[in-house]
């Protein structure tokens, strides 16, 4: 299951790691040539029986997310990745993302990147998955039973035709979860079945599934 050619000028960069340390990632990657990103506060879900037990499950984790030209972005990922050590357990997870177009940044424009196509192999695929708050811990659960090792929930808001309710005649947008979920290409489909069929995804206003080609990853632990 993949999304989007691979052939393509431009890549992003996704990079999880512990609280506190996502601006010092976007900092070192604007010495080395990305313009900038955005850091978005999420969680980490834990699956650990001791910690289950002291009754810690859920870890702060920030995600920082930076578009550049396919060049630059592979360039960045290797240097963060050498600098920040994610093969290392627990300093983070990072991976790379085709992107069909940069829209709004007078850096980059399409036209302006001639690139040869490429033909990586896509051996992840990212999977995310918007769903009303309170049921991210759902959808990891059913993506586990597909075979899923982890995610990463960020809070969000809804807009959409069915996300609108009103409190004393005001209408309020419901908050929202976004679950990201790594999953090995081979059983991508089988993750995306599984939460289709437990948080009943095909009802009116129950969520959404998208699915990403992923291009390299880092400090993934078999």
């Amino acid at each position: 299951m993949t999304v989007c050619s691979n052939a393509t000028g431009f890549g992003l960069i996704c990079v999880i790691v512990n609280f506190g340390v996502g601006s010092k990632v976007l900092q070192t990657a604007k010495k080395h040539g990305m313009t900038g990103g955005t850091v978005f506060l999420g969680r980490g879900t834990v699956k650990s029986h001791v910690l289950e037990l002291l009754g810690i499950t859920d870890e702060r984790k920030e995600i920082v997310v930076m578009a550049a030209d396919r060049k630059t972005a592979d360039e960045v990922a290797e240097f963060l990745n050498e600098h920040f050590h994610f093969e290392k357990p627990h300093h983070g997870i990072a991976f790379t993302m085709p992107v069909c177009d940069i829209i709004g940044s007078t850096v980059y424009k399409h036209d302006e990147i001639h690139m040869e196509g490429s033909e990586d192999k896509v051996s992840y695929n990212l999977v995310v998955t918007i769903v009303d708050r309170g049921k991210g811990e759902e959808v990891v659960e059913a993506s586990r039973k597909a075979g899923a090792k982890g995610a990463t929930i960020v809070n969000a808001r809804g807009a959409g035709i069915h996300e609108t309710s009103k409190v004393f005649a005001m209408e309020i947008e419901p908050e929202k979860e976004m679950v990201l979920i790594l999953a090995k290409s081979d059983i991508a489909e089988a993750v995306v079945s599984s939460i289709r069929e437990h948080l009943e995804i095909d009802q009116p206003g129950k969520g959404i599934i998208f699915v990403q080609s992923v291009n390299k990853t880092y400090g993934l632990h078999e």
